[in-house]
């Protein structure tokens, strides 16, 4: 016996030592690999680093003039756990640089206290830039606007004695320029400025102040100017930048912000000064209340090679990555969700064709790089709406041209250099070689795809607990000011919520006899929104927009006769962030009248008021496992009473791709994951179309745990949370949409040692798709060849006149693999049949289903990479371990 367990410890021990052997060759292998990640990210960082300087062409980098085409991704909108599949698809997507603002209430939310950690880590972000191989710029502000909470300003600074935000003003510039020291400081240890080595290139002070500066006047204009030599001064080896600031003084950059900067903008306001562009705005944030807001990527990439086609070399996609405003980040009356319509949405997918068609864009400027930096620029009118743009070095062969169609509604024919040139409206064709079309803005031949919710399988077994958050009285919070106290200075950005209590003594000849009348509340507020009870009962809800962010509530009450309690729960959606004089916005409840008394209208603004900010849920922090036990649950039954707090247990859901919870049934609040908050939620407001602005909410991968996951809701109105659902998202439909007259793919030409050339003996035009992170096409939905279907992708109706074998070429093409290419060939799709409608131009147009293939493959490739493992064990070990079994076994 004690042999028999000798010789199984032993050869567990063996086990052991092969086991290790085999990790041992993972981690060289791993390490082999990341060798080469390292090798490959040095030669990255080799061409960042060096002095940045300029001239009236574009930046000088390290010597070098570029063409940069920047992506906004904010690292306070995403997690680090996000941030290098975001950085690495914004590259792959053809930007070489990444702009971020800097939020300064983020970073010393209470004056003196600093907080770098988390999603908030500056430094990790912009290293994660670079390990990318990624030039950088930060935009300082430090007011930046952004849709963010109160501009990105602190509140501790609105507080400050004699403080004017924004203008000549000792006190604001006091502490505005120990914050960019701050944050200077902070790079320049991590040595991530240019001239240190790292990716920043460009930094940019203040923030589209032209829109305001009027305002202040000579406290204005003074202002600029400091803010101009302050930042200056900082000794950063790299440009400052002021966007949509006409007189910035040098050697500040003035440069644009908007959608058509390539028509709007008036140039820098000096000749040696770049032509740049920090926002192009790739949608339209939302508002509560706002209806879906888009901007089509045509039009995009028009603005764009508008822009490059006159002097512009630098482009930021504003936003890049949309992103969320976790917890109480937003801007006023900003939705949770924040620019869903860039290039990678929400969830940090690729929306396409937005994505892919901007990426096409960038190779057909690259094609064209050397010419647009270097050549002499020209321009020829063809007519009232057509226009070229071109760039020629003399001598030499290379030649870059912008044909444009200006014209909105009606497509052109221009002839130029003895060749004819087809222009859709509204469309800038680009020509690497001055004779070759490689892209048209707007002719899409890259992909299209749609996003879908899947409602989770292993994350809805949601069963809901609540409890009631306590309406306050004067018996809890007593009287302590003549009238209500105004809401942001009671508040002080600590929450959205206060309280405030009366009580009001009514004698039985005060109150109507009729019963059919009733006394109204009237409470009039400068805003957000405000919930009433009157005896702990509650009565209704008044907002305000973000338009006007006053508003008048107006109840019918039911007083009683003797002392009646009113509550109030006034509450802010985000402070406000732009416009001239922050520091005086003003919001809360600020006349309340009773009307209908048989003793006539009864103003009870001046009855006294106490004051309360915050809910007790907030206070015990019952959205986390420890505070939730400090409150008594109960079982949901119906519909509960306006503020109610619930809670509930999921599993994480099934895969990796991004959740989300969507709110069916919910009215306004907040939603907490495991003690995180994911932001606001307000599905009661409803657009112009009669739905919520949002209705599906963001919960990141790294905030789940594999099981028992807490979710807590603050639900501020009645309702019941059992339609809510958790939800997994993918954008793994993907369509193509090609007629015959569509050019062929950008990437069909490159350029080496500057000579323009195809890369492929026949230049054709196809469809291309590929499936996302590796997955393969494993149905055809849909599939068309003749008349152009109907609809969008994801909703595709079939045309007339069709080729019958459609779904079978492109099955034969596509069905199994990560990526294919449909040839638009009339004799493959009518090979065997007769084309009914032999006269009309081809559209190719069908849509896949893409997913992870499964079974006897994932086992065999899993089997190969063992003995891919076991072969990389060193023969020594796998010897030893031999003649240690033929020991033990006899």
């Amino acid at each position: 016996m004690a042999v028999s367990v000798s010789r199984v410890l032993l050869i567990s021990l063996i086990s052991m030592v092969i086991s290790a052997a085999i990790v041992h060759a993972k981690g060289r292998g791993h390490h082999g690999h990341r060798g080469k990640h390292l090798h490959h990210q040095n030669r990255n960082q080799s061409v960042l680093g060096g002095p940045v300087t300029y001239d009236g062409r574009s930046l000088i980098i390290n010597g070098k003039r570029e063409l940069l085409f920047s992506g906004a991704i904010h690292y306070t909108r995403s997690t680090p756990e996000m941030w290098p599949d975001l950085i690495k698809k914004a590259k792959h997507g053809g930007l070489n640089m990444i702009e971020t603002y800097v939020f300064w209430n983020i970073h010393e939310p209470v004056q003196g206290q600093y907080n770098f950690e988390g999603n908030y880590d500056l430094a990790r972000f912009i290293k994660l830039v670079q390990e990318h191989g990624m030039y950088a710029t930060i935009r300082l502000g430090p007011f930046i606007q952004a849709e963010w909470n109160h501009g990105g300003l602190p509140y501790w600074l609105r507080e400050v004695p004699g403080v004017i935000f924004r203008s000549d003003s000792i006190a604001f510039k006091y502490h505005m320029e120990k914050y960019v020291q701050l944050i200077v400081n902070k790079l320049k240890e991590a040595k991530l400025f240019s001239p240190q080595g790292g990716p920043i290139v460009l930094a940019q002070i203040e923030n589209e102040y032209n829109m305001v500066q009027l305002a202040y006047r000579e406290l204005g204009n003074n202002y600029v100017r400091w803010a101009a030599a302050m930042a200056v001064q900082q000794n950063i080896g790299v440009p400052w930048i002021m966007c949509k600031q006409k007189d910035a003084p040098d050697p500040v950059i003035n440069t644009c912000n908007g959608r058509q900067c390539g028509d709007t903008f008036m140039g820098p306001n000096k000749p040696y000064k770049p032509t740049l562009w920090t926002e192009n705005w790739t949608a339209q944030y939302r508002v509560f209340g706002d209806p879906p807001s888009q901007r089509p990527v045509e039009d995009i990439a028009f603005a764009v090679a508008r822009f490059f086609s006159k002097k512009g070399s630098l482009t930021n996609y504003y936003m890049y990555h949309g992103g969320t405003n976790f917890g109480r980040t937003s801007a006023i009356f900003t939705t949770t969700r924040y620019y869903d319509e860039a290039p990678l949405d929400e969830y940090g997918l690729p929306r396409d064709p937005k994505w892919s068609h901007l990426k096409d864009l960038h190779k057909a400027l690259r094609l064209s790089r050397k010419a647009m930096l270097w050549g002499v620029p020209g321009v020829q009118k063809m007519s009232a709406d057509t226009e070229v743009y071109f760039y020629e070095m003399p001598a030499t062969d290379i030649c870059a041209a912008f044909l444009t169609n200006n014209n909105l509604t009606t497509e052109a024919t221009v002839s130029w250099r003895g060749q004819d040139y087809y222009l859709p409206p509204h469309s800038v064709s680009i020509l690497p070689d001055c004779k070759t079309i490689v892209f048209n803005t707007q002719t899409i031949v890259a992909q299209h795809n749609s996003r879908n919710y899947v409602r989770s399988t292993v994350a809805n077994n949601l069963k809901w607990m609540k409890n009631a958050e306590p309406i306050p009285t004067t018996l809890q919070v007593p009287v302590n000011n003549s009238t209500p106290l105004e809401l942001y200075t009671l508040l002080k950005d600590s929450s959205d919520y206060a309280w405030y209590t009366t009580s009001l003594a009514l004698n039985p000849q005060d109150l109507p006899r009729k019963a059919s009348i009733q006394p109204v509340l009237r409470i009039a507020s400068l805003g957000h929104a405000l919930h009433l009870f009157v005896n702990g009962e509650y009565i209704g809800f008044g907002h305000g927009s973000h338009d006007e962010k006053s508003f008048v509530l107006e109840k019918p009450v039911h007083f009683k006769a003797g002392v009646n309690q009113i509550t109030l729960l006034a509450m802010t959606l985000g402070l406000p962030d732009g416009g001239a004089y922050m520091e005086h916005r003003y919001a809360g409840p600020n006349l309340i009248i009773v009307l209908g008394l048989n003793t006539g209208t009864l103003d009870i603004t001046k009855n006294g008021w106490g004051h309360q900010v915050g809910l007790n849920g907030e206070k015990l922090q019952v959205f986390t496992e420890e505070g939730s036990k400090q409150v008594q649950w109960d079982k949901t039954k119906g519909s509960a009473q306006g503020l109610t707090w619930y809670k509930t247990y999921f599993d994480a859901p099934e895969g990796n791709n991004p959740v989300a919870i969507r709110m069916t049934g919910m009215g306004k609040g907040m939603i907490w994951v495991n003690g995180k908050s994911i932001g606001r939620h307000w599905m009661s407001f409803l657009s112009p179309l009669g739905e919520p602005t949002q209705s599906e909410y963001h919960i990141p991968r790294s905030f789940i745990k594999p099981t028992q996951n807490l979710l807590v809701v603050l639900e501020e109105q009645p309702a019941k949370p059992k339609h809510i659902e958790i939800l997994t998202v993918n954008r793994d439909t993907i369509c193509s949409f090609i007629t015959e007259y569509h050019p062929p793919n950008v990437k069909s030409w490159a350029r080496q040692d500057s000579v323009f050339r195809p890369v492929l003996d026949v230049i054709r035009s196809s469809a291309d798709i590929k499936c996302p992170d590796n997955k393969k096409v494993v149905a055809v939905e849909f599939a068309s060849f003749g008349n152009p279907p109907a609809g969008l992708c994801g909703s595709y109706v079939l045309g007339k006149c069709n080729s019958p074998v459609s779904k079978e070429v492109v099955e034969q093409h596509c069905l199994g693999k990560s990526s294919c290419s449909v040839p638009i060939d009339r004799n493959l799709f009518f090979k065997n049949t007769t084309d009914g409608c032999p006269g009309i131009k081809k559209t190719l147009a069908f849509q896949v289903r893409c997913d992870k293939q499964r079974g006897k493959k994932t086992e065999d490739k899993q089997r190969r990479e063992r003995l891919v493992l076991f072969e990389s064990v060193p023969r020594e070990i796998i010897k030893v371990c031999q003649i240690t079994l033929i020991v033990v076994m006899f």
